[in-house]
């Protein structure tokens, strides 16, 4: 195992070290470079159970209206989508949305589990802190999600193979680097890329509602990630770089073969009476290369905003700079400095969620980038 910790706020002990917590100096070296998203935390508190937030009761008729437009099935621009019926479309449609979800349903058990995880083997008290409110945020995600999926399905799909694997190893390495990097960045960026593509073009007004209440906590979470690359990423010697970037990579291969790799959907795909590796060969045949870097030039393209985030914490080198630049224009990203898509929506989220946990009193904040 390969423990790289460059700053004492990500001191680590093994999981089953529990007396190290009771290490007496411990206690009074806490670092506060958590203080501010810590505090943070009663600016975008939110109940997904209590009805002033959120209400899961609104309708939506799905049986002639898509929770998500055709751009996001490529199976609809085929040969075998252009045959299916207009009642198969739109099934297929909300089942491949009911997937989605369904997916970052899990996502967001891993990101609970993990955080959990992180107060288990953190030395750090402030950093023990955050690890636990992150916790508590992860968990309201995970019963908003599943609140959202039991209105309109009823039930969530299974978690695909490959999701699960990488979830499963981020949640149960013992390596910080390989939890931070994975769910604080990577999971995390994907988080914010795909909410924000969801609020911005999602029929469906609660599934709207929703993505931005969730979007308040993740740009959070997403600063723990930026905060540790600070601290980390400039003091790396060449060899523990190089770990730490493949690392990364890996992840975001597997990522990108989970979301765009029909054998995931096998369960959608049969809804409809489709043979998934005959949908795989039709999307192979109508897409190439240039129409996947076509979709990434949009600001809220998951795989975007995801590459940004590795870029603009210096995990990305020449060394696999040609690797990201299959996918989008590394200059232009470059270009466009540190603001995240996901920033602007988070924030209209936190002025209303003050407004109703304030009222008067409300105070307007810009999240903690420090």
């Amino acid at each position: 195992m390969v423990q790289i910790t460059k700053d004492n706020a990500y001191d680590a002990v093994a999981p089953d070290d529990f007396p190290a917590m009771l290490d007496v100096e411990r206690y009074g070296k806490r670092s506060t470079a958590f203080d501010k998203i810590i505090s943070a935390t009663h600016d975008h508190f939110w109940d997904p159970l209590d009805k002033k937030y959120i209400d899961f009761s609104e309708p939506y008729d799905q049986e002639t209206q898509q929770i998500l437009p055709d751009e996001f099935f490529p199976i609809f621009q085929t040969r075998l989508g252009e045959n299916l019926s207009p009642s198969q479309h739109i099934r297929f449609a909300n089942q491949s949305a009911r997937w989605s979800l369904s997916s970052i349903l899990h996502g967001e058990q891993g990101a609970l589990a993990l955080s959990a995880s992180l107060c288990h083997i953190l030395r750090d008290p402030g950093a023990q802190e955050y690890a636990a409110n992150q916790t508590r945020e992860e968990a309201r995600h995970v019963t908003a999600f599943a609140a959202y999926i039991k209105a309109r399905w009823g039930t969530p799909l299974p978690c695909g193979p490959t999701l699960q694997n990488l979830l499963t190893d981020i949640v149960l390495a013992p390596e910080v680097y390989k939890k931070i990097v994975g769910m604080q960045m990577l999971v995390e960026g994907l988080a914010m890329g795909a909410f924000a593509t969801l609020y911005q073009k999602s029929q469906d007004p609660l599934l709207v509602k929703l993505c931005q209440l969730v979007m308040t906590d993740e740009a959070f979470h997403h600063k723990f990630g930026k905060i540790w690359a600070d601290r980390t990423i400039p003091k790396l010697s060449a060899e523990e770089h190089n770990i730490v970037e493949d690392w990364a990579a890996a992840c975001f291969q597997t990522l990108l073969f989970n979301l765009v790799n029909p054998e995931q959907m096998k369960p959608v795909y049969a809804e409809v009476g489709l043979d998934w590796q005959d949908a795989m060969a039709a999307i192979q045949e109508a897409f190439g290369d240039e129409h996947r870097r076509e979709q990434m030039r949009q600001s809220a393209n998951i795989f975007r905003v995801l590459i940004k985030t590795l870029l603009n914490a210096g995990i990305i080198t020449d060394r696999t700079r040609s690797f990201y630049g299959m996918y989008v224009d590394m200059n232009e990203l470059k270009a466009e400095g540190e603001r995240m898509v996901g920033d602007d929506i988070a924030e209209e989220g936190i002025k209303f969620l003050q407004a109703v946990n304030f009222g008067a009193n409300a105070r307007v904040i810009k999240l903690a980038a420090e």
